[in-house]
């Protein structure tokens, strides 16, 4: 699959064996009982290298894996607040958020109107601004609260390095 009229080889020990025609270098490498593969086609002469090709893939799935184990999900956690929630209800909510953000995760905090309620938005305000005073020292505010339908959202993401 090798284009090129001429291509820079390499073994398997990192070695240079030179500029050669495709064909030479895939004669050395059947002869080593190994793949010929190409690992720079931009280079100038392009640049292949002479290796254990199915042994190259495993270590490359492994790597992979490994990355993805290594990995952090992030999750975004939401929490629905309604215009009169009392005293003891917003500091139980609140403190879900707060054990949220000390995961590691993002929490969403919805203060959800219904019926009459959207005329008095500013009850709601109120809420989400107390609850941003409150967790100020604990995150900071990624989406500051915004009108969603009949939800005023926000969402905070843990404090950097707390």
């Amino acid at each position: 699959m090798i284009r090129a009229k001429e291509i820079r080889v390499v073994d398997e020990e990192a070695g240079q064996l030179g500029i050669m025609t495709p064909e030479e270098a895939l004669a050395i490498a059947k002869s080593r009982e190994l793949d010929l593969v190409e690992v720079a086609p931009g280079a100038s002469p392009p640049v292949c290298r002479i290796m254990n090709y199915g042994k190259f893939q495993y270590q490359k799935s492994k790597r992979a894996h490994e990355a993805k184990k290594n990995q952090r999900q992030v999750v975004i956690k939401e929490v629905k607040f309604r215009p009169k929630t009392e005293e003891h209800d917003f500091q139980f909510k609140k403190n879900h958020i707060v054990r949220f953000l000390e995961e590691g995760n993002k929490a969403k905090a919805a203060i959800i109107f219904r019926g009459r309620e959207m005329a008095h938005q500013e009850l709601g305000r109120r809420l989400m601004d107390r609850l941003v005073e409150e967790l100020g020292d604990l995150a900071d505010v990624e989406r500051p609260p915004k009108m969603e339908g009949y939800a005023l959202v926000a969402i905070f993401i843990p404090k950097k390095g707390g």
